[in-house]
């Protein structure tokens, strides 16, 4: 599918509007979105104010109030047409998710995938909303164990995977009987409102009131500030760096409510001296370029025994000078471009860190530049030798670099 094919497949205009509770609205300044496959512009997405944003939650609260009455396993009939209908548009919302984020395109239509797996996983969980029943001291009285739904869940996802964290949540949350208000990152918010615009429309085919899927585009000193400040919204689902996290959940415990938080990682894989290569490689070699290393739980670190330390490092640096790069949209591409300028520039600031640190760049760590790499995003991915206890090693850097 070309561009223009995706984004017409699904409904998505020049202009979109970036709040959603029942009908679409915003009144904010626009987010004009570029890709970073080759840096042409493929829409924008005006956001919502403060007063938008405020309007939205009130109407997804109401939808809630409506929507917890019904019994459980219809809640889960309308998230397995929700799944149904994601089957239907994986090809185009995967591609939506490599022309907004980079990642390729198999990587874009598991993303859906994710999204239609947990959608039937939540359609089993309809039918499991069980409580306890608990023996009384006294006389002809029994206890028993009730689970009700909190009310209007927020979601804040990150650019990463735009469309799947919504659904780890969403659908759990609609089977249990809450709404949802979801505020995705301003990097990629027309995945955002396509999804919006599928459950939109599971929801009227249904009869139910589609405010129970919301969306508020707006950045996090507005928008996302006001979430997790609004006692309207008892539990936040965050997504994104642990510095996020951090102020997520101080401001939202302080005002005694729930938080989720996924957040930032520095993950390590140990290579011992009984480690068979033939199946180690590949698994770091996934693990640190898939998505261009902007996945928290990307390898960033290899731990290797140092009788196996040099037959390691030569095979994974000829693995590494192997790797397909360019067009995330073509066959054969293993990995894509950085999200933008800002994520090429932190690789290089890693490599210099590690550098006057007393480490050395095995391999990568370029920009890549050409007829072949448009846009200004694509590297090559990044080996570097570095002590474990040096502090840029100790902090997650958003780029495919392997220490």
């Amino acid at each position: 599918m070309t561009p223009d094919q995706i984004l017409s497949s699904l409904g998505l205009d020049d202009v979109n509007p970036g709040g959603f509770s029942g009908e679409w609205m915003a009144s904010g300044e626009v987010l004009e979105i570029h890709s970073p496959v080759d840096g042409s512009r493929i829409g924008a997405v005006r956001q919502v104010t403060a007063d938008e944003y405020d309007a939205i939650v009130d109407r997804a609260h109401a939808a809630f109030l409506r929507w917890r009455t019904l019994p459980g396993p219809q809640r889960g009939e309308i998230v397995r047409q929700l799944g149904n209908r994601l089957r239907e548009k994986k090809d185009a919302l995967g591609g939506l998710v490599t022309l907004e984020m980079g990642k390729i395109f198999a990587e874009g239509k598991g993303e859906v995938q994710e999204m239609i797996d947990i959608c039937d996983f939540a359609v089993g969980l309809s039918r499991q909303l069980y409580g306890l029943t608990v023996a009384s001291e006294r006389q002809d009285h029994h206890m028993r164990e009730q689970w009700h739904p909190l009310g209007v869940v927020g979601i804040i996802s990150a650019f990463n995977f735009p469309v799947a964290v919504w659904s780890w949540n969403a659908a759990r949350a609609a089977v249990c009987g809450d709404a949802c208000v979801w505020k995705p990152s301003e990097r990629t918010p027309l995945t955002a409102v396509a999804v919006t615009k599928i459950a939109a429309e599971v929801c009227r085919e249904n009869g139910v009131d589609p405010a129970i899927f919301s969306l508020a585009v707006g950045d996090g000193p507005n928008i996302g500030e006001r979430m997790i400040h609004d006692r309207r919204i008892p539990l936040v689902s965050a997504t994104g760096s642990t510095r996020m996290g951090r102020r997520v959940g101080e401001v939202v415990n302080g005002r005694l409510g729930r938080t989720i938080l996924e957040l930032g990682g520095n993950n390590a894989i140990i290579v011992t001296p009984h480690a068979n290569l033939d199946l180690t490689l590949p698994a770091i070699l996934f693990g640190s370029v898939g998505t261009a290393g902007q996945r928290c739980t990307s390898t960033r670190r290899i731990i290797v025994h140092a009788s196996m330390k040099d037959e390691l490092v030569e095979r994974l640096v000829r693995a590494y000078q192997d790797v397909p790069i360019g067009d995330p949209l073509e066959d054969g591409t293993l990995m894509g471009p950085l999200l933008n300028e800002d994520a090429v520039q932190a690789l290089m600031d890693a490599k210099a860190r590690v550098v006057a640190a007393g480490g050395t760049i095995l391999c990568g760590g370029e920009r890549l530049e050409g007829d072949d790499y448009p846009g200004g995003c694509y590297v090559t991915p990044c080996i570097a030798l570095a002590k474990n206890d040096w502090d840029i090693v100790q902090h997650e850097t958003f780029a495919p670099i392997l220490y």
